[in-house]
């Protein structure tokens, strides 16, 4: 996903943590479009209340040129972005932090070996609490063997440190799955022994139009069938370990994922009992607005039409 990064400083906020039975209550991973703090960010509580979700993955934390993460790699991890997810919580709701995203400095870049990078991710995890991570890795940080080996590297380390954290990587995709690069991550996730729980693929951005909902499904089935064949799983099993994060509307290449498209995603995924469904993004799920941009799909449609499908996505 290319995307503008742009944030503001706010003052600093402690983590408001819902009762036990609550927080367990929501799969902070499960259905959990993309938020972010520029392109006209609606309030989350609003969005909830409006269209049943209970989920969001923020974006992006990034490298501040060194070890260390922030949020669109200039923010603290104190300040607007702990409000947010104070918010959230108190909504009744949870968040997962992306990590990575098309542009800017990643972690997985500026953190030499894979201890440090995951102590660069302890320090998000531990900041919020947090029952699951999303790496966003793409780019100069996905097309390169020693970058694809740390990050795989440090997340086996956070999985051994917090069993109970659930670890999501999100990539790239053909049409038809994992490009080489991608079936290399897969591949050596599984030769490095990096438990990861759920990998999934944005099926967008190939530059031309065409049924965005066939050419989804056989991004996903791509992805299925190399962690099916490389983990000796079941096709329900590898399903299971599969996800999607779409995009709504206009994407940035000019193909179009409409309405309708996206509800029969969602359809389709909850046959499939995929692990893992978004988009990108909330902030863009509102139409008549002109032209595509951060805050605007590019198409006719209902405000939070696409967040009211992804509400009835259950696995």
């Amino acid at each position: 996903m290319k995307r503008f990064l742009a944030g503001a400083l706010a003052a600093a906020c402690a983590v408001v943590l819902l009762p036990a039975a609550a927080q367990a209550a929501v799969n902070p991973v499960l259905a959990a479009p993309y938020l972010y703090q520029w392109g006209g960010q609606p309030n989350p509580a609003t969005v909830m209340q409006q269209t049943g979700i209970k989920a969001f993955t923020l974006a992006f934390i990034l490298s501040d040129g060194t070890c260390n993460p922030k949020w669109d790699g200039t923010r603290s991890l104190t300040g607007s972005d702990q409000t947010l997810i104070n918010s959230i919580r108190s909504a009744g709701g949870d968040a997962v932090p992306s990590i990575g995203g098309w542009s800017g400095n990643k972690l997985g870049q500026f953190c030499s070996t894979p201890a440090a990078l995951a102590g660069a991710y302890q320090k998000v995890i531990d900041a919020y609490a947090l029952k699951a991570i999303d790496i966003d890795i793409e780019a100069a940080e996905f097309e390169n063997n020693a970058t694809q080996d740390r990050v795989l590297g440090a997340l086996k380390i956070v999985k051994q440190n917090n069993p109970g954290v659930r670890t999501v990587i999100t990539m790239p995709t053909d049409r038809t799955g994992p490009n080489s690069w991608g079936k290399r991550l897969v591949t050596r996730a599984k030769e490095l022994g990096a438990p990861i729980d759920t990998w999934a693929v944005m099926p967008f951005d190939w530059g031309s139009g065409g049924d965005m909902l066939a050419q989804t499904k056989s991004a996903v089935d791509g992805l299925k069938n190399h962690v099916k064949a490389t983990f000796g799983l079941t096709d329900d099993a590898a399903y299971r370990r599969s996800g999607l994060s779409s995009m709504n509307g206009k994407t940035d290449t000019g193909e179009t994922v409409t309405p309708q498209n996206f509800r029969d995603i969602v359809t389709w995924a909850s046959s499939k009992h995929l692990s893992r469904v978004s988009f990108w993004a909330v902030n863009r799920d509102r139409g008549n607005c002109g032209a595509m941009s951060s805050s605007c799909s590019g198409i006719n449609q209902q405000t939070y039409e696409f967040t009211k499908a992804l509400a009835k996505f259950t696995g």
